[in-house]
């Protein structure tokens, strides 16, 4: 008697690296079902717009699941979507960070409540269009320092097209998440899927790549919160520079982010950068570009991953402050960064201090800094405003 074939819930945004996925999956044996989130209330205001919450997306996805020969389902995730992503995304900025929407959607929403339907489907695995690899059963909590085995687990890797690897936003995913998610094109570079997908006749083969957050039009975050807060919410305050200095008046500290030159109210003989944000006082600090150069920070929220080996027994002297706790790592402080040699300390409290041997400028509170191990994502947690404790 044959095995039965594993079943994978494919999440399909109506692009061409979730429609070649999907080709890949099947190719690899899987039953696959396709399904596409809507993720906005019908009145969105990007409705009409490609988006992943608009019709044309829909449209796409159920095109290329036809042409595939496989089901394809819509879900309707906008209020989980909006209590979980848009209410995070804007409360962030009240609160003076700079939010990361997509690593809080993979988490909460594509690995997270999407399971319940995947299960409810006898899905073994969720699948996305993600450019990293996620390696099943490969590794031992202790096997990074050379210690006694334990069970296997997933390990998160780049994806081998560095131009558009998107390990970073999956760093948040546990392992339970990680063990039963699927990234086909973790070793495909982007020209590949596209040659793939015009092999297969897909019209959407040459579709463009969005490079806006999926629900704010124009990529006008400004605007959005304007749209979706309303004016009178924003916590209105003043400029000041690092010598504190009275510059002007502002109409709201959501409007500002760390590094940002542009809009700044004010005139100035020279570049002025908005260096801290201060949500107690409401007020923006303004300074030169050295000002926004930094060395060390915290992140908290640290999600660990066991090829890390930081929950190892024996490690848990890290919790007392012991430098031998301390690691050296590749941090990359935002999507786009390059990545720079850091020392990391685990702390209590599922935080982290971040020594950066280089330092960086427009390090930003809010914001997610990734840990790796050459192409391995270790871990990774959220810029804290707080300052850094320093190493003994």
């Amino acid at each position: 008697m044959s095995r039965k074939k594993q079943r994978v819930l494919l999440g399909m945004s109506g692009g061409v690296d979730s429609s070649v996925a999907g080709y890949l999956l099947r190719e690899q044996g899987y039953d696959v079902i396709g399904v596409t989130m809507k993720v906005w209330p019908q009145d969105c205001i990007s409705r009409a717009e490609d988006k992943c919450c608009g019709p044309q997306a829909i449209a796409d996805a159920r095109g290329v699941a036809h042409s595939l020969g496989i089901p394809h389902y819509v879900v309707d995730e906008a209020d989980q979507f909006e209590r979980l992503v848009i209410d995070y995304f804007s409360s962030e900025y009240q609160a003076g960070r700079t939010p990361n929407p997509c690593v809080m959607c993979n988490e909460k929403i594509k690995f997270g409540n999407l399971w319940s339907k995947a299960a409810a489907l006898g899905c073994d695995y969720i699948a996305t269009g993600h450019y990293a690899i996620i390696e099943h059963g490969v590794g031992t909590p202790s096997s990074r320092r050379g210690e006694g085995a334990a069970a296997p687990y997933a390990v998160l890797r780049k994806g081998i097209d560095l131009r558009k690897d998107q390990s970073y936003f999956l760093f948040s995913l546990r392992q339970p998440q990680l063990r039963r998610a699927l990234t086909p094109l973790g070793k495909m570079t982007k020209p590949q899927i596209r040659e793939i997908a015009h092999s297969l006749g897909l019209k959407v083969a040459d579709k463009i790549d969005s490079q806006e957050i999926c629900f704010v039009p124009g990529n006008d975050y400004k605007e959005f919160l304007r749209s979706h807060l309303g004016e009178n919410e924003f916590h209105r305050g003043e400029v000041y520079d690092v010598d504190g200095n009275f510059v002007a008046e502002h109409s709201g500290i959501e409007l500002f982010t760390i590094g940002q030159r542009k809009g700044l109210p004010g005139g100035s003989l020279r570049p002025r950068y908005v260096v801290d944000l201060d949500p107690e006082t409401n007020r923006v600090i303004v300074g030169d570009a050295d000002d926004l150069v930094c060395d060390e920070f915290e992140i908290d929220r640290v999600n660990w991953h066991p090829v890390a080996g930081v929950t190892d027994p024996g490690y848990s002297a890290v919790a007392a402050g012991v430098d031998r706790g301390s690691f050296e790592a590749l941090v990359k402080i935002r999507y786009n960064h390059p990545g720079t040699v850091a020392t990391v300390m685990p702390l209590e409290d599922d935080r982290a201090y971040v020594r950066l041997h280089d330092p960086q400028r427009a390090v930003t509170p809010g914001q997610a800094a990734v840990l790796y191990d050459g192409d391995i994502v270790l871990g990774g947690g959220w810029i804290c405003r707080r300052e850094a404790t320093v190493l003994a």
